[in-house]
């Protein structure tokens, strides 16, 4: 044997027989041991998998009417399976040059563009331009661009970021695009995201994680050509092409056996181009696929909402772990929003065997696309179009001093108020508290948004006038996120109060004209146009003529004009009006499915709070006013002194101890400014820190601190008109292939004696039709009879012009003659230099330039006096029939000057309805949906 294996035939003979076992082993592994797992991987090789993309589910009306529904378009897939690079890099090119030159759009995710050899994400680009539209330092980071929004908008230092943020939204309709979790603008996240995908992020890539930056533009530009083998060859502009379409197909992420979305609703010139190139591009198939429609444009736009991208921080939840494609539109508003999982369908998918020339050999395995749930709404289409209608008009008329024509007679719209263009109207079914309507003005197209919206298209939708919170703004829903005061609409809410302590309705109170609450006269308009009186009247009548005399006495529990005590069994207060106004559903929420804004009844803890977050800004934003420049310079020793005195508030110390304090305890106040300053602080928040007389009377008449929106509004109505049985709001009647929605019992308002409300609905029927009442123009003639409330909300303040600066140039003279405008800009320009953390923009800046070259006798009062004041707010709350309501409606008009000017809406609304009644009455709204 030895021998055999010295000689060179025996090596390799053993040599070949060690091989041959080695053959026949690994042949035994893969055939024996790993043959399924083969036979899996050969089957996938042949195997092709089709993917139908399901439809939407609709939204629908109460009568299965369309709101929102689908449409068919083609849409281009790419579907990589095992194509090399090479071979996939050829066809994505051939693709964008197909799309481009038949003008069709795709979609552009890659954040990398390219200006000659200048490269720039774009997310970069995104908030340098949010920065500067914000007139912020373009290398702000996320946090001082919160702080200065914070500061510019005066948010309660109190509050935590997220409250913060919340009021920045809801109040001033600032949306910041800034994550206040992570404290980073949201773009920067989505970088983050971006590079992640690619391992391209700093907190993978070792060099940049020590240095805790990212890679360029340019840098990732030229690793992601490597990352997608691109040939160095190609030019970067045709290269950036061929990576736009691999990260549509790279964003799948492990889903990336799935097609990828390249463009959407593609010609018939592109499909049949690329029909007939499918031998050279099996990877690109064109899909029937539905679209989001909706038929009837802007209407119920603020109930449906919209759909937009998946962002990329958003990608990991719907794309990873729900399962979409990255490019799928989601709600983001809305009912579209509310019920995104319920509305979106489940793909269909069909897995077929083709032999080496891709032709089907046969079907494995196919399941059906299914469509998602069909949504039905409470609303009414043809009502929500008569309530949208009736609005539009409506504005448009006060604005010029027009006339409202209708059907039910027209209305003389006699004063013109041209900045009466926004409002909102809501309809509520008395007994179940269902959305009949609600209309928002202005309002916007949805389908704007149902191939991802433009970014003109969405700067066309944002707020006109950012520094005034009451400017239009289309995507907002007045009729749920604006809480106002209601004027006298909230009259029966204190009507109930004083009924419940004790307050005889029949009994006569006597208008004397005013009541004198220190320098202050309290008194109806009447008084304060003529001096005039409405006399001897009961509950009915002084809601008729909403006499807000009656109302003090009647809140108090005191006749003023005999001064004799009104002898309630119980007493009375601010506290026990607004736990009625809680009962009847006011600043509470109102159990509707979409967002709402809800600001509380008013407490003494609130207006507290609220006295000292006001006095802390006043004083941060005069503080060279009254504070050293070295304290003014140092911000922390500045916010420990203005903390100091703010924490007086609750003692309220007299003028002379405060004056005593200023002047000992080394604050950094101005020794000639200690007097001036004491004042501010005593006569103008101390002193009215806790409730006053003043207080009372305002939030008996729905001014104050009352701020309702129009559906909590419409509910309370409803609430009266329902015989004090208080329902949550819904818009949901019913979801496809579910049991009928129960709703849960309503609450019944704590009273005595039912009674007191047909006492109070008593009054509003003289409110429509009395002789005296306020709505008689517009329902005096009505076939039917209508109980109502009109309300005229004061709003103090002036409207800040959308550029301080131009208005500052264009008033100069009147505010001070003496100054050149250069001399101001000169002085606007060093404060931003010098005071950079003071004055941080140009408004602010502007402002303090004149005060301070005028020597102090230009005040901020001279500044504004110029600008705008804002004209009343109109309220009207109408329901009917008025002895057995079946319709509750509330209408709000931002400045529509007087509060009948809102009556001909609601009275548009309450007869569609009632003729919607007969109308369609042969439908079954018991229908069961299946």
């Amino acid at each position: 044997m030895e021998k055999v294996l010295k000689s060179r035939y025996g090596q390799i003979v053993l040599v070949i027989i060690v091989l041959m076992v080695i053959l026949f082993l690994r042949l035994f592994i893969l055939t024996v041991m790993q043959n399924e797992e083969w036979k899996e991987q050969a089957t996938n090789i042949s195997t092709k998998s089709i993917y139908t993309k399901a439809p939407r589910g609709e939204i629908l009306d109460r009568y299965g009417r369309v709101i929102a529904g689908n449409k068919q378009a083609f849409t281009l897939q790419i579907n990589a399976g095992e194509s090399t690079d090479k071979e996939l890099n050829r066809v994505c090119s051939e693709v964008v040059k197909i799309l481009e030159k038949n003008n069709e759009k795709y979609f552009d995710n890659l954040p990398i563009i390219m200006q000659g050899n200048k490269f720039s994400y774009t997310y970069d680009n995104d908030v340098k331009e949010w920065l500067s539209e914000q007139e912020m330092p373009t290398n702000f980071t996320a946090q001082e661009a919160f702080d200065e929004l914070k500061i510019r908008y005066e948010i309660d230092e109190s509050l935590d970021k997220y409250e913060a943020q919340s009021e920045l939204q809801n109040v001033y309709k600032i949306y910041p695009p800034i994550s206040v979790k992570n404290m980073a603008f949201l773009k920067e996240l989505d970088k983050q995201s971006f590079l992640g995908r690619y391992s391209l992020d700093k907190e993978t890539l070792t060099e940049k994680k020590e240095k805790k930056t990212d890679l360029s533009a340019k840098e990732a530009f030229y690793r992601l050509r490597t990352y997608f083998k691109i040939d160095p060859m190609i030019s970067n502009e045709q290269a950036r092409k061929i990576m736009v379409v691999r990260n549509e197909i790279k964003s799948m992420g492990f889903r990336k056996y799935l097609p990828a979305d390249i463009a959407k609703g593609i010609s018939d010139k592109t499909i049949v181009e690329i029909e007939e190139r499918s031998a050279e591009m099996p990877q690109v198939k064109v899909v029937s696929e539905t679209m989001r429609f909706y038929p009837n444009a802007n209407t119920a736009a603020h109930i449906i909402g919209y759909l937009g991208q998946i962002s990329e921080s958003d990608k990991e939840y719907y794309v990873d772990k729900l399962g979409y494609n990255s490019n799928d539109l989601i709600g983001k508003e809305g009912i579209e929003s509310a019920y995104e999982t319920t509305l979106k369908g489940k793909d269909g998918i069909k897995n077929v065997q083709v032999n080496a020339v891709g032709e089907l050999v046969r079907t494995i395995s196919e399941t059906e696309p299914e469509k998602g749930k069909d949504v039905y709404l409470t609303i009414d289409l043809e009502l929500q179009k008569t309530a949208e209608d009736a609005l539009e008009q409506a504005l448009k008329q006060i604005q010029v001093g027009g006339t409202f024509k209708s059907q039910y007679g027209n209305f003389h719209y006699s004063k013109a108020f041209k900045n009466a263009n926004v409002g909102a109207v809501v309809a509520i079914e008395v007994e179940t508290g269902d959305v009949l309507a609600m209309a928002s003005a202005p309002d916007f197209d949805p389908n704007l948004f149902a191939t991802g919206i433009s970014k003109e298209a969405w700067n066309s939708l944002q707020s006109q006038n950012p520094r005034d919170y009451m400017a239009p703004a289309p995507l907002y829903n007045v009729a749920t996120m604006t809480p106002v005061q209601p004027g006298s609409t909230f009259k029966m809410v204190t009507a109930t109060a004083a009924l419940e302590s004790g307050l005889d309705p029949n009994r006569r109170l006597h208008d004397g004209g005013r009541i004198m609450v220190g320098n202050r006269p309290y008194a109806c308009l009447i008084w304060h146009k003529n001096g005039g009186s409405h006399g001897n009247i009961n509950l009915a009548e002084a809601l008729e003529v909403s006499c807000n005399y009656y109302f003090y006495d009647v809140a108090t529990g005191k006749d003023y004009y005999k001064g004799v005590s009104l002898g309630y069994r119980t007493p009375i207060s601010i506290d026990i009006i607004t736990s009625y106004a809680e009962q009847y559903g006011l600043g509470k929420p109102t159990g509707i499915e979409i967002p709402e804004r809800v600001v509380g009844v008013p407490t003494a803890e609130k207006k507290m709070e609220q006295m000292k977050s006001t006095l802390r800004l006043d004083l941060k934003s005069k503080s060279e006013k009254f504070f050293r420049k070295d304290v003014v310079k140092n911000e922390t020793k500045l916010s420990r002194s203005i903390d100091t005195i703010v924490g007086w508030t609750e003692e309220n110390p007299t003028k002379n101890q405060i004056v005593d304090r200023l002047t000992n305890m080394n604050l950094g106040v101005k020794e000639n400014m200690i007097d001036s300053l004491a004042d501010l602080c005593k006569y103008t928040y101390f002193n009215y820190a806790n409730w006053t007389l003043g207080d009372e009377f305002n939030i008996a008449i729905g001014q104050g601190e009352n701020s309702y929106t129009p559906l909590q509004m419409a509910n309370y109505l409803a609430t009266i008109g329902n015989k004090g049985v208080h329902n949550k709001v819904s818009l949901i009647r019913a979801i496809e292939g579910t049991k009928p929605i129960e709703k849960e019992p309503g609450t019944k308002v704590k009273l005595s004696d039912d009674r007191h409300l047909n006492e109070i609905i008593a009054g509003m029927k003289m409110v429509a039709t009395g002789p005296k009442g306020s709505l008689k123009g517009v329902f005096g003639n009505f076939p039917v009879q209508v109980a109502g409330k009109s309300g005229t909300a004061e709003r103090s303040g002036k409207m800040h012009p959308p550029d301080e600066v131009a208005y500052i140039k264009q008033h100069l003279r009147q505010i001070n003659s003496r100054l050149s405008f250069d001399q101001v800009e000169a002085e606007m320009n060093r404060l931003m230099k010098e005071e950079p953390d003071t004055y941080r923009t140009k408004d602010g800046a502007i402002r303090q330039a004149v005060i301070n070259l005028s020597n102090g006798s230009v005040n901020y009062e001279k500044i504004d006096a110029y600008k705008s004041n804002y004209d009343n707010f109109a309220w009207v709350l109408a329901m009917a029939p008025a002895d057995h309501p079946k319709i509750a409606v509330a209408v709000m008009i931002v400045q529509g000057g007087t509060a009948g000017y809102a009556g001909p809406v609601a009275r548009e609304v309450i007869g569609k309805y009632l003729q919607l009644d007969k109308t369609y009455e042969d439908f079954n709204l018991n229908t069961t949906i299946q």
